[in-house]
């Protein structure tokens, strides 16, 4: 009986000591611990319900409300902002990595699914409309452009390949490779590399003053030229791709093409090559003037309005220590642009397939 009375004391105080540090761990989280959480439960609540929204809307064939993918992408942000913040507050809640190259701080892996439905849902929004024109070659009509435009403008040939290679990565930044597609977060930026049509214009106009030069070097680009701009005739020339690229490249980017040496001597990481130059886009003043500085790392921006479009574009967007960033030099905003590195790392891949060694 004393054995039976001793055996039940000690399951009862080991019961108590397995339960203990359950309780006393949810017990021990500060109020700023417990808002984090909270915050984070219902920024991934309401992503869901976004997601679920555009899911229904589109298999029932409903309406779009203008610009359906913003709310959606606000969403996202949302979500990661209170992930971050929930991590900064506990960072026992750091997870393990996960397959979109997310900082685990930033992401939890555990809703992948929900994310590769984003792109989905992303990707149904901005199919391409049926009067786009497509090619059946679009990665190598990338890498053909930038290398031929670089070439015109004198480099060697390593370093108008490194020019064809930044093309495709921008390909794959503005649109993950996708050709002609549409925007469901602008009505101004559309197509293959989603400029709007002043810019398309103004490539064009570039493209003209230098189409001379480039014929003599390679007539058959220039033939292909002529066979794209004759079918594009009459039509949004933004749809049509081959145009829309040669255009993009054109109006933002080719007349920096000439720093690449420069540039592969202070990056000669290729990836942080493509990040520069989508920088281009993104904060086009500042970036050229940081090039031209001769301290291209150290080059600091501050003006609200460039941090501001760097957080419209996933850059320092996320948690309240990024958000409230004043200012950041160059060498931090290519540490920041981890979203882009898995489509650029595609444009590796695939540039290696194009020009094999």
């Amino acid at each position: 009986m004393g054995r039976r009375c001793h055996a039940a004391t000690a399951v009862a105080v080991l019961g108590l000591i397995l339960a203990t540090p359950i309780a006393s761990q949810a017990q021990a989280l500060t109020p700023a611990q417990l808002e984090a959480q909270a915050a984070y439960d219902r920024s991934l609540s309401d992503f869901k319900s976004i997601l679920a929204e555009r899911r229904r809307q589109i298999e029932t064939k409903q309406p779009l409300p203008n610009l359906p993918g913003q709310a959606l992408y606000l969403a996202r942000v949302a979500m990661i902002s209170a992930y971050k913040d929930l991590t900064d507050a506990m960072p026992s809640r750091i997870g393990k990595p996960n397959k979109f190259g997310i900082p685990p701080a930033y992401f939890d892996a555990a809703i992948e699914p929900l994310v590769d439905e984003y792109a989905d849902i992303f990707e149904i929004m901005e199919a391409p409309p049926a009067s786009a024109q497509n090619s059946p070659t679009p990665f190598k009509d990338v890498v053909d452009l930038g290398t031929a435009i670089a070439r015109a403008k004198g480099l060697s040939d390593a370093d108008a390949n490194a020019a064809g290679l930044i093309s495709l990565g921008l390909f794959y930044a503005e649109t993950n490779g996708k050709q002609n597609v549409r925007n469901a977060r602008s009505n101004t930026y559309m197509g293959s590399f989603q400029t709007g049509p002043s810019e398309d214009r103004n490539g064009q106009h570039k493209w003209e003053a230098i189409k001379g030069t480039i014929a003599a070097a390679d007539p058959a680009l220039i033939a292909h030229d002529d066979r794209e701009e004759a079918r594009s005739r009459g039509t949004d020339r933004r749809f049509n791709h081959w145009t829309n690229v040669r255009d993009g490249l054109m109006n933002a980017h080719a007349e920096l093409f000439a720093e690449i040496p420069a540039i592969v001597k202070t990056l000669p990481d290729p990836i942080e090559q493509m990040k520069l130059f989508e920088l281009i886009q993104i904060i086009p003043t500042p970036t050229r003037a940081a090039l031209r500085s001769g301290d291209l790392l150290n080059y600091r921006v501050s003006s609200p309005t460039i941090m501001k479009h760097l957080r419209n574009n996933s850059i320092f967007a996320f948690g309240k220590a990024d958000r409230a960033r004043s200012s950041a030099s160059f060498r931090e905003i290519l540490a920041a642009m981890w979203l882009f590195k898995r489509k650029f790392d595609k444009a590796m891949v695939k540039y290696a397939e194009i020009k094999p060694r």
